[in-house]
């Protein structure tokens, strides 16, 4: 079959849109239609290179919803036009991990999808007479992928796809982490207002937080985090240095839930500094550069302050998105006014650029 997607040859260099061959689903997959797929911050390390996992040439994209066209042998729950979202963390029902109730992760298919294949060690994808790589497992940036069963959530039909792609990352980590972590009544912090920043200031208002303190380096998104229950905003790049005194001053000694959504390491020791002492818990969402590493003083979880990362949000992909999208078909969730920008895969380039920029949201490319 072919299809049009963005391709990243290499690092560094604009998505080049080319026409590819996809080739039918193999046993234990599916083959996807993608409506809509929305761009996120972890597309862009593949981009500038950063990401451990990606090989070249890849098909970036993880934030996508769309229709099975076709089944492979050993499929048992999907049929030809069911709506579904690709996941780039599986659920497989089975494993260690999954039976364990302890949580979301699921390693099935880690050491074929890191190294850009399937299951079977194999491309779906070819530029010409060249394989060309998945990305996460999944690949959204082609109008038609395969994506192994495990790794795809039915969902209702009724959800609008060109919305509800946003669940396939930016919506579930910060809504899900926020469910998951904050107390009714608690004081929290959102280090950047970006994608899932933005999702973890809605996800508090859900769970019920008193106080919600967001933190940036630009006033532009001010506006819509006041519209999904901030609070209080601090801008990082006037404050400098005293970011972390000043939540302590707007919370008597500090936040219950910190969430760090900006992947950058300093960023993530403000997080933490700017805890409760004694409970506080620091969580980390953002993707940190290859190699990081995050200092701490001991004396500071000695006296009882925590710190811990959300994969996801911690849902459960295949058995747990279906709540979420419920909670915003009835009114419960909002993604309208989070996507800035609606664009053709064409334009794929130019959506990057506003990431770059601060410039949005989320950007959307259509391919319908």
């Amino acid at each position: 079959m072919r299809s049009p997607a963005a391709i990243c040859f290499e690092p560094n260099k604009p998505l080049a849109v080319k026409e590819i061959q996809v080739a039918p689903p193999g046993h234990g997959e599916a083959l996807v239609e993608i409506v809509a797929s929305g761009l996120c911050h972890t597309d862009l390390t593949a981009l500038d290179g950063v990401n451990a996992t990606s090989v070249y040439p890849l098909i970036p994209g993880h934030e996508g919803a769309g229709r099975v066209i076709e089944v492979g042998e050993g499929v048992l729950d999907l049929k030809p036009g069911d709506h579904v979202i690709p996941l780039y963390g599986p659920e497989c029902m089975h494993c260690r991990m999954c039976r364990s109730g302890r949580t979301n992760l699921c390693w099935t298919i880690k050491p074929t999808r890191d190294k850009g294949v399937m299951p079977n060690g194999t491309s779906r994808f070819a530029f010409g007479a060249d394989p060309v790589h998945h990305f996460m497992g999944t690949s959204t940036l082609s109008r038609y992928t395969v994506v192994p069963e495990i790794a795809l959530a039915k969902i209702r039909p009724d959800a609008p796809l060109e919305k509800v792609c946003l669940f396939g990352c930016g919506v579930t980590t910060g809504v899900g982490a926020a469910l998951a972590e904050i107390r009714e009544g608690d004081a929290v912090a959102v280090f950047g207002l970006g994608g899932i920043g933005i999702n973890v200031v809605q996800g508090a208002r859900l769970a019920g937080a008193k106080t919600v303190i967001g933190i940036d380096v630009t006033d532009r998104k001010n506006t819509l985090a006041r519209a999904y229950g901030m609070t209080d905003f601090v801008n990082a790049g006037r404050e400098g240095a005293k970011v972390v005194q000043a939540i302590r001053d707007l919370t008597d000694g500090g936040v219950d839930v910190a969430f760090e959504c900006t992947g950058i390491v300093p960023v993530m020791r403000q997080a933490f500094d700017c805890c409760q002492p004694a409970w506080g818990t620091a969580v980390l969402l953002g993707v940190e550069p290859p190699g990081a590493e995050l200092g701490f003083p001991p004396v500071g979880v000695r006296y009882g302050r925590s710190i811990r990362g959300s994969y996801f949000g911690g849902v459960k992909g295949r058995s747990g998105l279906g709540r979420l999208i419920d909670f915003y078909m009835e009114g419960r969730l909002d993604l309208d006014r989070q996507i800035t920008h609606t664009l053709t895969l064409d334009e794929v380039n130019r959506g990057f650029d506003l990431m770059r920029a601060g410039e949005s949201v989320r950007s959307v490319v259509h391919f319908e």
